[in-house]
């Protein structure tokens, strides 16, 4: 009972306790040395200080000026110390900042974030040198069995930057789906039509990137719904429709080119194949198509159910199409020419499906196929992707939406890492950490290694990665935000939380690492002051996890934020960190204070 009285006594104390710890001595050292020891730092001093120390590509005061006034006008919005926006821009103009100020001002992610906030990777190359932000079954709101289809989901990953899209087609007898309708075949799902779809997608489809965004069509209709959808497609998406100029490209078109367009990938319904193959066996040394690989992989009760409905939603089949009709080519002739990135044949050897061709093409295969083929034919992959488009989605035992570490994909210079966009975990925040780079517009250049052959002809070999080339140094001085977006009960019910954070290195396995501060007790406001050091030999494919708990004893540490970031594109400095919630939503205030320093070895 007495504890229990001091434990309440406590936190009637601190719940409302806004102190916060001395300032870190590297952020006392820089002021000092920028203001030349006195109390304020002037305009002429924090522009020495941004161009010097931060790196950043300013030259005037009036330079300047623009990005300050903004943030004083916004008032000290990431710290707990509320001064009015009047009174910081009056002492900003006479007399400088405060190292308090100072500290507010380093805070403030919309001008001193972590990422450059532009395109700067060059886009005029082949789409097939691009990592491109791909989900799958962009339709469902939920798990790949009985879940709601809807525009809704395709809207949200747009506003997120997605550029892959991917819309089941199939054949419908209700007028409320224009004859054709999305959903997810031979399960529960319920459908949408396809016009409310393409409707969206028109609408959003550069709300967050002008980059290109690419539809990726599972196509079950047969060939009079062929000309229905084509109709369709022209009429809604008018001039944005991207319309190849040939049916035999020998290399992809830039992004750069394509920007402001949509573009069809599918398997011309030229090599349509009759529905009723699809309940055949598989032939052996064919690649299944995701339909079937799902059927393969479900458990038997759920295999059983997927084959109930056979009227009902399918999965990605883009390596056979289907028709209850024989092709009418006459009919499928004005489909046919809306599609720019044709699908490849399923049919033969691993190795002869990675063959490169005169040709360009797109392959899809199942994360299991890829595993496989990874471990003996990697360099064959890693050729392959050089000149053509490859496609990885999910193996069919994730039922719930899950996803894929895309890592493995990456490696191997697979463009389409198809995720589950609604199946939030650590693999859709590693995927959401590529997809920062770039200026989040979609597509990510990939590294020279992954895109060009070796004087012998050889290619990058993931197993065997180079000696370091980097060194990262990540130092976590404090955080602040969470007395603003939580409630003070929200970790510990009698004390203020107890903070760590976590640092660790995704990549390749030689590159991946974990650290973590100590653990700051009963406070809002921490104060680490710790540095890690990651030694790196693939920094082009490196990301940086960053993740604060609740120190709680005897049971699982309480979630306090976290963010993935591109360590290829980090910017050195003091850097404000935003944070995020588990499902990727940016908090208002929730902050991290850190420094990055990025040092390249010299070649020997």
């Amino acid at each position: 009972m007495e504890t229990c009285i001091i434990k309440v006594l406590n936190f009637s104390t601190k719940k409302g306790d806004v102190y916060k710890a001395e300032p870190p001595l590297d952020l006392k050292e820089a002021f000092s040395k920028f203001a030349r020891g006195e109390n304020q730092m002037k305009k002429d001093q924090l522009l020495r200080f941004m161009v010097e120390h931060q790196g950043e590509n300013i030259s005037t005061i009036e330079d300047l000026d623009k990005i300050v006034e903004k943030f004083l006008q916004l008032g000290s919005s990431c710290s707990s110390t509320k001064t009015s926006s009047t009174r910081i821009v009056d002492v900003y103009r006479k007399q400088g900042l405060s190292l308090n100020d100072f500290i507010d001002f380093l805070l403030l992610g919309d001008f001193n974030g972590p990422l450059k906030d532009e395109v700067h990777h060059d886009m005029d190359a082949p789409l097939s040198h691009y990592f491109m932000y791909t989900g799958h079954n962009s339709y469902l709101t939920g798990n790949q069995l009985t879940s709601e289809s809807s525009d809704e989901p395709i809207i949200e990953a747009l506003k997120q930057g997605v550029r892959v899209i991917e819309l089941d087609l199939w054949p419908s007898k209700s007028s409320n789906n224009d004859g054709i309708k999305v959903v997810h075949g031979r399960t529960f799902t319920t459908s949408v039509p396809v016009s409310k779809c393409l409707q969206s997608i028109k609408d959003y489809a550069f709300h967050k990137s002008d980059y290109p965004v690419i539809l990726t069509l599972e196509d079950h209709l047969t060939p009079k719904h062929h000309d229905k959808f084509a109709k369709m497609a022209t009429e809604i998406f008018g001039e944005t429709l991207y319309f190849p100029e040939t049916d035999h490209l020998t290399e992809f078109p830039s992004p750069e080119s394509l920007k402001k367009r949509i573009i069809i990938s599918t398997k011309p319904p030229k090599e349509c194949r009759q529905s009723a193959i699809i309940s055949k066996p598989v032939p052996n040394g064919r690649e299944p198509s995701e339909e079937e690989s799902r059927g393969l992989e479900l458990p038997s009760s759920v295999a059983k159910l997927k084959t109930e409905d056979r009227n009902s939603s399918d999965e990605d089949q883009e390596d056979v199409n289907t028709s209850d009709n024989k092709p009418n080519q006459q009919d499928a002739r004005q489909y046919k020419h809306l599609i720019a990135i044709h699908g490849g044949k399923s049919k033969g050897s691993m190795k002869n499906r990675l063959k490169d061709d005169i040709k360009v093409r797109r392959l899809s295969l199942s994360e299991k196929k890829l595993k496989s083929a990874s471990e003996s034919h990697g360099a064959d992959l890693i050729r392959f992707t050089q000149r053509n488009i490859l496609r990885v989605f999910p193996k069919g035992e994730r039922v719930q939406s899950s996803n894929f570490r895309p890592y493995l994909g990456w490696l191997y210079g697979v463009q389409m890492v198809a995720f589950n966009m609604q199946g939030h975990g650590k693999s859709l925040r590693l995927m959401r950490g590529m997809f920062k780079a770039n200026g989040g517009c979609g597509y990510v250049k990939k590294p020279e290694f992954l895109i060009r052959t070796l004087p012998h002809e050889e290619v990058f070999d993931p197993k065997k990665p180079p000696s370091v080339k980097q060194i990262l140094k990540v130092k976590v001085y404090k955080g602040d935000g969470w007395s603003l977006d939580f409630s003070p009960t929200d970790f510990d019910r009698f004390s203020p939380p107890d903070f760590y954070t976590e640092v660790s290195i995704v990549g390749v396995p030689a590159d991946c690492d974990k650290n973590k501060t100590r653990v700051k007790t009963d406070t809002w406001y921490p104060v680490w002051d710790e540095e890690f050091e990651f030694k790196l030999r693939v920094p082009e494919l490196a990301l940086l996890r960053i993740e604060v708990k609740d120190k709680d004893k005897g049971k699982k540490d309480d979630f306090a934020g976290q963010t993935c970031l591109p360590i290829s594109e980090l910017r050195n400095g003091f850097r404000s960190v935003p944070l995020y919630d588990r499902k990727g939503k940016k908090y208002k205030s929730v902050t991290l204070l850190m420094r990055f320093k990025l040092e390249t070895l010299n070649k020997l």
